[in-house]
């Protein structure tokens, strides 16, 4: 039993400040009870705001040098924290032990050691003829992240904030709490400041709210549902503080007429599956030419079909959702596209066999989807692909982006066809061929998937405001 009651605020664990309201927090593969957490309150969000605002006037003017240090000393602690951060993902929300490793811890060092290279570099200040542009840090911040990827969310924006000189507060999901105990065990042993970086847990009606709307709140950074991201931006809006937002997604994979079609077509199945189906960037509309669908189908059958589920702890590929709450969405979704009428390729309703416990879902691939049945408007987020027939590439197109969504999309095919698909689709992240992702590439989204960017130095100018200082120079001198 893992437990942790106090709140991390001004450089210390704190007891709540209207005594202890525990929360059971539990292993998705056993249901069972594997820890619990104290649930905050506004007065909890407070105290901890307060003192990130306290701590702001100091540490925004530390030197590059001395960020850089910081940043340094935190990953050095994480790296002897690693296998244990890996090991609560896996039991907290259900990622396979190979994925907790090989990519969920992974993506927390990789966000210290991308902001420790931009910051190297990036440049804060430049003149232009007689006017200094400075930019300065934005202030505290309040970070509200999600569960499914939960170090990744919570590196890829303390890391950069820090790297610019704020000030911040974290509320992560409790639905997997512990990696972020983890992680502020980390800072702390790093040496980082007092008030700098605070910790408060709680559900977002309480503490999400409360961290979103407070007056002394500069900015508020989001990852989660479109639905939730737009009560964050309601909340915020009264201090008219900058809103950034990470949210949903139904992203579009077209395999061209040029694509080695079982390359595309199994890499395309695999992304899907990748972590339960719990990306919000999973390639989850799948268009194949239609005169080559029934081969297409063949290979996603085969593929899913050669996916493990079972104990995150084992070799399994899949390991189960993260909640009950979850389980019972994805089975509504998948009985909904049955009653739409898609063609069931595999999968399907319940448990895998042999699994009669946990919160598991079989890998199910839908074909003959069409792009108004709800399973190709909604994000599942499960282990859920909705394969889509088109006649042209034009028609690819229009269907790809006929979406509310926009954070990423997949293109598969020859080179240069696949470069001008892709210039055509509206989504912030454009994936060709089953490339490796790029933590320099700027993560974020178009239309209902939110607005700023995250990771590399697009991510740092989301924590910088922009000061002109006109006549920093004589004319004279300029000249």
């Amino acid at each position: 039993m893992r437990e942790q009651l106090n709140f991390y605020i001004d450089g210390q664990w704190m007891a709540p400040a209207e005594g202890v309201k525990p929360l059971d927090v539990v292993n998705p593969a056993t249901e069972e009870v594997m820890g619990r957490i104290a649930m905050g309150s506004a007065a909890d969000v407070d105290r901890a705001v307060k003192a990130a605002a306290a701590a702001f006037p100091a540490f925004a003017r530390t030197t590059r040098a001395e960020r850089l240090e910081l940043l340094q000393a935190i990953l050095a602690e994480y790296q002897k924290r690693y296998a244990e951060i890996a090991a609560v993902i896996t039991e907290e929300m259900g990622a396979p032990a190979w994925l907790a490793m090989q990519a969920q811890a992974a993506l927390g060092a990789g966000h210290l050691q991308t902001a420790i290279a931009v910051l190297k570099d990036y440049r804060f200040e430049e003149e232009r003829g007689t006017t200094l542009i400075a930019r300065e840090p934005v202030g505290v911040c309040g970070f509200i992240t999600p569960w499914n990827w939960p170090i990744n969310q919570i590196a890829c924006k303390v890391a950069p904030a820090l790297a610019t000189g704020c000030t911040m507060v974290l509320k992560p999901s409790e639905i997997a709490p512990f990696n972020a105990v983890l992680w502020t065990e980390v800072l702390h042993a790093a040496g980082c400041p007092r008030g700098v970086f605070n910790l408060v847990n709680g559900d977002g009606p309480t503490v999400g709210v409360a961290l979103s709307a407070h007056p002394l709140v500069d900015m508020v950074s989001f990852t989660g549902s479109t639905r939730a991201g737009v009560e964050v931006a309601r909340n915020a809006a009264p201090t008219v503080k900058r809103v950034h937002q990470e949210l949903g997604g139904k992203s579009p994979n077209i395999v061209l007429p040029s694509a080695d079609l079982a390359k595309a077509v199994g890499g395309g199945v695999q992304s899907v599956m990748l972590n339960s189906g719990q990306s919000c960037n999973a390639p989850t509309r799948m268009f194949v030419p239609r005169t080559r669908m029934e081969e297409a189908k063949a290979i996603a059958r085969a593929t899913a079909e050669g996916m493990t589920v079972g104990d995150p702890n084992g070799n399994a590929a899949l390991g189960p959702v993260v909640s009950k709450a979850q389980f019972d969405k994805i089975q509504g979704l998948i009985a909904k596209g049955i009653d739409e009428g898609a063609t069931l390729v595999t999968g399907g309703p319940g448990r895998p066999e042999g699994l009669a416990r946990g919160y598991f879902v079989r890998p199910t691939v839908f074909a003959d989807v069409s792009n108004d049945m709800t399973i190709a408007r909604e994000e599942i987020f499960g282990p859920v692909l909705a394969m889509l027939p088109y006649d042209s590439v034009e028609e690819a197109v229009a269907l790809g982006n006929d979406t509310p969504y926009g954070l990423a999309a997949y293109v598969q095919g020859a080179e240069e066809e696949a470069r001008v698909v892709a210039r055509q689709l509206r989504a912030g992240q454009v994936t060709l061929n089953g490339a490796s992702f790029d933590l320099m590439a700027p993560f974020g989204g178009y239309k209902q998937s939110g607005n700023g960017r995250e990771w590399g130095d697009h991510a740092f100018a989301e924590f910088l405001e922009t000061k002109a200082v006109i006549g920093w120079r004589q004319a004279e001198a300029a000249e």
